[in-house]
């Protein structure tokens, strides 16, 4: 292999990874820790994505614009929160009927709203030469973002007060109860902080996409594959599980195309779930133990 081939190939597993990441962490947060089957996962992303695009179009700063994507997406979470969700813990055939729902409502009254589709704004940046190719500057820069996200959040549950809380409060929500713990508010909280990390995926790929109500949908499909390869531990199975799947899939795409790399993700997903019931970081906490 070249090392024109071998960069390239390296950009693309990369750039699967990154994918896979951001398209999961949202949901890792809502399913992994929480327990909630979030059908409406794909709409939160495609609500960041379109409230980037808005904000970008009346002349703000792309990262302004993101942020204000993931905040919004953030708000409306805690808001279905407290209205919805929150009826339906332990009840997870009712969460995923609920989710369902909420999600055609969203797809069905964007479409309504805004249309069929907005228009986009420019991906930033330009591209950079390395071994013979050329590679988008903002693709690389996502794969820092995918990395360094994943980063805080482990930083975010593990070492600060909240975080604490939080994992008392979804392992032992009794007992934590029990010693003051406000449990609604930490439920609202985290499930508002998954809607935002998706919120802030749309955000992220919002100029590399065209915006469109159904767009969630991109994302959605490959977002449960890792979380459920990942297993129940976030911060341990989702890197690894993405890493994984990515390099499956970028192998499977650089050799016959996308469909093909679509189709051997899946293939692995099952694989994987066959001989990992309990997901990567399952395995991984059985060998540390």
């Amino acid at each position: 292999m070249s090392m024109a081939s071998l960069l390239n190939l390296l950009y693309q597993c990369g750039d699967s990874f990154a994918f896979l990441v951001l398209s999961a962490l949202g949901l890792a947060v809502i399913f992994g820790m929480m327990g909630v089957i979030n059908l409406a996962h794909g709409e939160f992303i495609m609500c960041g994505a379109m409230v980037t695009v808005s904000v970008a179009r009346l002349g703000l700063p792309l990262p302004v614009a993101i942020a204000c994507g993931a905040l919004v997406a953030g708000v409306i979470g805690i808001v279905l929160e407290r209205l919805v969700i929150r009826h339906l813990y332990g009840r997870p055939l009712d969460s995923i009927v609920a989710t369902w729902g909420i999600s055609l409502i969203a797809t069905q009254g964007t479409l309504i709203l805004v249309g069929s589709s907005l228009p986009g704004v420019g991906t930033p940046f330009t591209s950079v030469s390395l071994g013979g190719n050329s590679y988008p500057v903002y693709r690389l820069l996502l794969i820092a973002v995918a990395v360094a996200l994943l980063g805080a959040l482990y930083l975010l549950f593990n070492v600060t007060r909240y975080g604490t809380v939080a994992r008392a409060t979804i392992a032992l929500p009794h007992m934590a109860e029990a010693l003051g713990v406000d449990t609604g508010r930490v439920y609202s909280l985290t499930f508002g902080l998954g809607a935002a990390l998706a919120g802030l995926t749309g955000g992220l790929y919002a100029p590399t996409m065209t915006i469109v109500p159904t767009m969630g949908g991109t994302f959605l499909m490959e977002a449960f594959a890792t979380v459920v390869i990942g297993g129940t531990d976030v911060f341990i199975g989702t890197a690894p599980a993405a890493a994984v799947l990515g390099v499956v899939k970028a192998l499977a795409t650089s050799w016959e195309g996308q469909l093909i790399g679509q189709v051997a993700l899946l293939v692995a997903v099952i694989a994987m779930v066959r001989v990992l019931p309990r997901g990567v970081s399952g395995w991984l906490l059985q060998e540390r133990g």
